[in-house]
């Protein structure tokens, strides 16, 4: 409206203005707005299962094949069959091929790990290390911890990342602060003695970080709309990835690295290369903020969860939605698949965490317990157990071998029972919400929180 039809709405103060022919001319103007236009006989179908219209469209989309058996031959695989197979616990070279000292440390370092795993159970319990940051003043929005514990990240809201090396943690001489910029930074003898590392070049806060599988790289997402890739070798800033219009809430590399995913309050997801600087695929259908994602295990299919409530599950290759997961009440904030990519495990807003049949789309079992979101979950190696860390400073272990089997119907009654049953421990911080949590190939449990007083 024009500012001169602002001005005469403000005149209206009492029922009788409501006669004049102003207000009579554009109580007679009246306009039929639709709230959605479907674009397609899909886009028609999936609205009516948000909204639970239509059920049989649902099991209708829940019906197409998803292929949820592992990949062979992954670098795992390989290194575990070589544990048991090769006598000097080496890799057989192809003739004529170079190896790169630095890959032949990280594939002995991998193997050092497979050999030491422990197999968990619900009588076998992980070893636990938590890492506390302190002295945060509510300014810490995520964390992250490598794969095997050694490297530790964290963002902030002065748009700033920082990474400290636990094997250098109490040395006196530490690495210093990196800027993105290729300049070399002039600094004073106090600002080399910091205990991290420094990584600045988001314009934002930033709201999630994530290691590749090796450690050397480290994905960030800002509220600046854009996903920044750093060394950790170099300690700079490598390529900045634009796409979103929007902030960007979640990242995370694919199993293998190379591939990573995000989330945006722009309602997408994309698929992004480390070669590339635009998305590869961008997956639309959520009806709000797309808040979390996670890969599958063989890397064909992507999860999401959104403010919609729902968890979609995403066909890497076509980009077509394949499975909808309806049965939370809250918006979704954390996802994890398990390792043999048979199940899926969910958390949200209220406490709530759903384990979920990836090859049928249906609930498994409701694991109740947190008061607070969860924030995050992680399955141990061999899939057995099932970790959450929550928003009311907690850290409880689950047993997914009982949360995987189908509830009776007498046991209906009895659910607050059966969570119980199927919550192996409970691990209360002091004051330290739960950001983080990741099981190490050993199988040992890293978790990070920011105390709070």
């Amino acid at each position: 409206m024009h500012l001169r039809d602002l001005q005469k709405l403000e005149g209206v103060l009492s029922p009788s203005h409501l006669e004049e022919e102003y207000a009579n001319s554009l109580r007679q103007s009246k306009m039929n707005i639709r709230i959605c236009q479907p674009g397609s006989k899909s886009d028609d179908v999936e609205n009516e299962i948000l909204f639970g219209n239509n059920q049989d469209a649902a099991l209708q989309i829940n019906q197409k094949e998803v292929r949820w058996g592992l990949l062979e031959d992954t670098l795992e695989e390989r290194l575990e069959k070589a544990v048991w197979t090769l006598k000097n616990l080496r890799l057989k070279v192809k003739k004529g091929t170079l190896r790169r000292q630095r890959s032949m440390d990280v594939e002995k370092s991998i193997l050092e790990d497979l050999r030491n795993r422990v197999q968990l159970n619900s009588l076998v319990l992980p070893s636990v290390s938590f890492y506390t940051f302190l002295n945060t003043h509510n300014g810490l929005n995520c964390s992250s911890i490598s794969h095997d514990g050694s490297l530790v990240a964290g963002g902030f809201s002065d748009s700033s990342l920082k990474v400290w090396d636990m094997s250098k943690i109490g040395q006196a001489n530490v690495q210093g602060e990196h800027e993105s910029s290729t300049k070399e930074n002039v600094m004073g003898s106090d600002e080399g003695k910091r205990p991290y590392t420094l990584f600045q070049g988001h314009a934002g806060p930033v709201y999630s970080a994530t290691f590749s599988p090796l450690g050397d790289f480290i994905l960030t997402s800002s509220s600046d709309s854009t996903i920044r890739l750093w060394s950790t070798k170099l300690n700079a800033n490598l390529v900045c990835y634009k796409g979103h219009n929007y902030p960007v809430w979640d990242v995370q590399f694919s199993p293998v690295g190379h591939y990573f995913a995000s989330a945006s309050h722009d309602r997408t997801a994309r698929i992004w290369s480390m070669d590339r600087i635009q998305p590869l695929r961008i997956l639309a259908g959520h009806l709000s903020d797309v808040d979390c994602v996670q890969w599958h295990a063989n890397c064909n299919y992507i999860a999401t969860g959104s403010s919609d409530k729902t968890v979609r599950l995403w066909d890497v290759q076509s980009g077509e939605c394949v499975r909808i997961f309806i049965g939370h009440r809250s918006m979704i904030l954390s996802l994890a698949m398990s390792p043999d990519g048979r199940f899926m495990a969910s958390g949200d807003e209220d406490g709530a965490i759903m384990m979920w049949d990836i090859s049928s789309g249906r609930r498994v079992q409701p694991l109740m317990g947190h008061t607070g979101c969860v924030w995050t979950l992680a399955f141990s190696c061999e899939g057995s157990l099932l970790a959450s860390g929550s928003a009311d400073c907690m850290v409880k272990l689950w047993d997914v071998t009982a949360s995987a089997k189908v509830v009776k119907t007498e046991e209906i009654g009895k659910a607050g029972n059966s969570s119980r049953l199927r919550l192996l421990k409970t691990l209360p911080t002091k004051s330290t919400p739960v950001y983080n949590i990741r099981f190490s190939r050993r199988n040992l449990l890293f978790a990070s929180g920011a105390f709070i007083k």
